[in-house]
């Protein structure tokens, strides 16, 4: 009788495939999580201080109307007399202009972006004034 003799099935398992895809995957992922660039804004939170700070200085006033309209000190303004009128103020105050950002209620988001990116370009503190429900 011819018995065949069972080979044996090698239960080992190559792992050199499995590391060289790990270590692409790792350098793949290095390299695109330094390139993204977070989309944010730089925004001062508010802080609290015991000191009091007076002001002679009347602080300027941008409201942005439900519908997107500018109004600068209550005049109407566009976006872009809006940012020439801004900036002159900016370098008449030398760096030192602070004004207020009110938009109504249901305002579009673009519409502050666009007053706060003003703001930044020219180095004018802006505080975002919002109505509290």
């Amino acid at each position: 009788m011819g018995l065949k003799k069972r080979s044996k099935v090698s239960a080992e398992f190559s792992m050199s495939s499995l590391t060289d895809i790990i270590f692409l995957l790792l350098i793949f992922f290095m390299l695109t999580s330094s390139l993204v660039a977070p989309n944010a804004l730089n925004l001062k939170l508010p802080g609290s201080s015991r000191t009091k700070v007076t002001s002679s200085s009347k602080i300027d006033d941008v409201r942005i109307s439900r519908n997107g309209n500018f109004f600068l000190n209550g005049s109407s303004v566009s976006l872009d007399r809006l940012e020439s009128r801004l900036s002159s103020m900016a370098s008449a105050k030398r760096g030192k202009l602070s004004i207020t950002i009110s938009p109504a209620k249901g305002t579009p988001v673009e519409s502050v972006v666009a007053v706060m990116d003003i703001a930044m370009r020219y180095d004018i503190n802006g505080i975002l004034a919002t109505e509290l429900n």
